[in-house]
């Protein structure tokens, strides 16, 4: 028969308590162990990233920009007059001089203006003689009058002091005595008045000359006016370079004031670059500045900054200080860098693909390895078109990762194989 064993089956018990107990306490350690684990770090190819090295230097602060040559001379033609283009000399890129003739005009009504102002020209000139003429006689005349009125006044004169002796000597009448008086005395008023009459004729010749030269000289403008219209039919450079444009065709109508030429001089260019307007706030006139043709390097200075930001830059221009390469030529594709200052003894790296001057910005470092890169904060100082200050975060010798690592965002360490 089978005997009950009581004490077996609570030994049992007891180690089925202490093996789940076991179990749950290597469980818990388990789950402690794998929480304290950090996730393995995402791989990240070493060839498709940018790595620079920290350093400790003198480094040159610039800003780049893109633009153009362009001519610091330029002349744009109008039109002076209604007309339509008869004939064009010259093409553009031609080189000119002043009196070179790039198109002509042709308008019958200017030609025959020019002509009736020179008629009336020389019309005005021939009434000028005229009065001249006229003047002169007229003063001729007065004088004659004068002379005759001064005869007769000397005549009488003499003539009553003769009777006044013989009336003294009883020989003459008192009658005759008088009448000798009164005539000397008409003799001299007409005498008098004769002189005021020459001075009158004398005085008069220089305001009637006045208002015919005033005439003369209206006539001889207008017709300069329109013997310039007449010859500004033929369309002149008006300085010396090459003819860079010409807006039109053989048969357009031409309006007054129409540009129809453009002359520049091309030995005398400028560069007109375009810099980003979180760049241009210290830039300053008088700075230094390099510009690339992609034929060669030629130094200038910055001379103007343009008020305004049109599409987020804003325009400088360099004037060229230094011999233009071959090839330079107005609208040509330029490069552009100015020198704002030279930073001495600063920390300072590649400038990364993110992260803006004075700002804060999470870099992967390389670890002592190579191979892993802990992303850490660094402070950025000022800025230059390739290279940026390191304020705080890095020393000189890091090795720090500078291309874009947005999509790595979601983790502190990386991998590079």
């Amino acid at each position: 028969m089978d005997i009950a064993r009581p004490d077996i089956a609570r030994q049992k018990r007891k180690k089925r308590l202490i093996y789940a107990s076991l179990a749950a306490l290597a469980l818990v350690v388990i789950t402690a162990v794998l929480a304290r684990l950090q996730p393995a770090a995402p791989t990240v190819d070493r060839n498709l990233v940018w790595i620079d090295t920290v350093k400790r230097g003198t480094i040159p602060r610039q800003v780049r920009g893109l633009g153009t040559l362009v001519p610091e001379e330029i002349r744009w033609i109008a039109a002076r007059t209604q007309g339509r283009v008869e004939r064009i000399v010259l093409r553009p890129g031609a080189v000119v001089t002043p009196d070179s003739v790039i198109l002509v005009l042709k308008n019958p009504t200017v030609l025959q203006a020019a002509v009736d102002a020179e008629s009336e020209l020389k019309s005005a000139e021939a009434e000028l003689v005229s009065l001249k003429v006229q003047l002169e006689r007229s003063v001729l005349e007065a004088e004659a009058s004068l002379a005759r009125a001064k005869s007769d006044f000397e005549t009488t004169r003499l003539q009553a002091e003769v009777n006044d002796e013989l009336y003294k000597d009883k020989l003459i009448s008192t009658l005759e005595l008088r009448r000798s008086k009164v005539v000397a005395e008409d003799a001299a008023t007409r005498y008098a008045i004769e002189r005021k009459r020459h001075a009158f004729a004398q005085d008069s010749i220089a305001p009637q000359l006045a208002v015919k030269q005033a005439s003369l000289a209206r006539s001889a403008a207008q017709a300069k006016l329109r013997r310039d219209d007449a010859e500004d039919l033929s369309v002149r450079a008006g300085m010396s370079g090459v003819l860079q444009e010409l807006p039109v065709e053989v048969g357009a109508q031409v309006q007054p004031g129409a540009n129809v030429a453009r002359v520049v001089d091309p030995s005398r260019l400028k560069a007109e670059i375009r810099v980003a307007e979180t760049q241009a706030k210290d830039i300053l006139i008088g700075q230094g500045a390099s510009i690339d043709t992609r034929n060669g390097l030629v130094e200038g200075r910055v001379v103007r900054i343009d008020p305004s930001v049109q599409n987020g830059t804003v325009t400088v221009d360099i004037t060229l200080v230094g011999e233009l390469p071959k090839g330079a030529r107005p609208a040509l594709s330029v490069d552009g860098t100015i020198e704002l200052e030279r930073m001495e003894n600063v920390v300072y790296v590649g400038r990364p693909a993110f992260g803006q001057e004075g700002g804060t910005v999470g870099m992967f470092k390389l670890e002592a390895d190579g191979v892993h890169a802990a992303r850490l904060p660094v402070r950025l100082g000022r800025g230059s078109v390739n290279l940026i200050e390191i304020v705080s975060g890095l020393q000189p010798d890091d090795k720090v990762i500078l291309s874009d690592m947005s999509q790595w965002d979601a983790h502190d360490r990386v991998k590079l194989n």
